[in-house]
């Protein structure tokens, strides 16, 4: 089977494309055939080199992936051939509170990912996808999907009749768009392109922002809403975080996903002064992903694809998301 790997040093376009001996499971472990893989931006970063020089070389990277069951080793009770299936991104991650345990579980960075034709993970670390979803739909749920489920409604619920915002096009803002929608919440997003607010407001936002004609986007957020927003999905990180903190209500919810923005330096006084619930969301469990999975179902939702490659085109799919063009999902073919 063929697999890529970073091997003699960073880069995108240093991705070598390897052949390896077909898997073959051990105790409680699964041969899944991959389908489909998706990229989620710290699949970019561990590519170049960004996330961490510390990896271990070889690696595959990629944390995301859904396919099918090709072979089950022995013990193997929650899953059996033919189904179809995607790995969790933290693969000690169960259930229950994180720790730095579950957290070296994480595919793609701490330990070998899944841009591969085939992986092998252990039966616990595998989930079954939505019947209706097709496999690059599903691939896009490990990471981006299940984060946005665990910051809406795992620690404080949103309700119906919140305001959220969400911040640009990528994975994770989207996938908060139609979870708050499908709760009941209003949704206000900010884009850099009114054509991708257009096609925000068509997916449910009451309202988009461009953040480059309005670079004080805190403001409008705050006219909407009167006393600010209850919840705000904040994946720039420092570039963006004091704008955040400005634009939620006093006492409402920041939750802190992403730093696409780069460093900087942030204020702590708002969140002292307006009582703000400042949360920092990394990814989640295998029991939110099942609670995700089953609101999915009941509402036939659909991930939002912007462009599905094929396996050959892996290197030009990472170049893709570098270009910050997508709108959504950027999803690989296998197979």
């Amino acid at each position: 089977m063929k697999a890529y790997e970073i091997r003699d040093g960073f880069g995108v376009d240093a991705l070598a494309l390897a052949d390896r001996p077909d898997p073959a499971p051990g105790p409680g472990q699964v041969v899944v055939k991959n389908r489909a893989v998706s990229l989620n931006f710290r699949d970019l970063l561990v590519v170049k080199g960004d996330y961490s020089r510390k990896l271990p070389l070889p690696m595959t990277p990629c944390s995301d992936c859904a396919g099918e069951v090709a072979a089950v080793g022995d013990g193997v009770t929650r899953v059996k051939v033919g189904d179809r299936v995607a790995g969790i991104f933290m693969q000690s991650w169960i259930e229950g509170e994180v720790n730095e345990t579950k957290a070296r579980s994480a595919l793609g960075g701490t330990i070998g990912g899944v841009l591969a034709e085939s992986v092998v993970l252990h039966e616990n670390g595998l989930t079954h996808i939505p019947a209706h979803l097709s496999f690059e739909e599903a691939a896009t749920l490990p990471c981006a999907g299940v984060t946005a489920w665990h910051a809406l409604f795992e620690r404080e619920r949103i309700k119906s009749g919140d305001t959220v915002v969400t911040l640009g096009s990528g994975g994770v803002s989207l996938f908060a768009l139609q979870f708050a929608r499908l709760a009941g919440a209003r949704v206000i997003s900010t884009s850099g392109s009114d054509e991708k607010l257009t096609r925000l407001k068509s997916l449910g936002a009451s309202a988009g922002i461009n953040y480059k004609t309005t670079p004080d986007w805190d403001k409008p957020v705050r006219d909407l809403t009167g006393a600010g927003a209850d919840h705000i999905v904040e994946v720039g990180g420092a570039g963006t975080l004091p704008k955040s903190l400005k634009a939620v209500r006093m006492g409402g919810t920041i939750s802190l996903i992403g730093n696409v923005t780069g460093g900087g330096e942030v204020n702590p006084v708002p969140v002292l002064m307006k009582t703000i619930r400042l949360q920092g969301i990394f990814v989640g469990s295998r029991a939110m992903f099942e609670a995700m999975n089953r609101a999915i179902s009941l509402a036939s939702m659909r991930p939002v694809v912007d462009r599905v490659f094929e396996f050959d085109q892996a290197r030009e799919a990472m170049h893709y998301m570098e270009s910050g063009a997508h709108f959504g999902k950027i999803c690989i073919r296998v197979g």
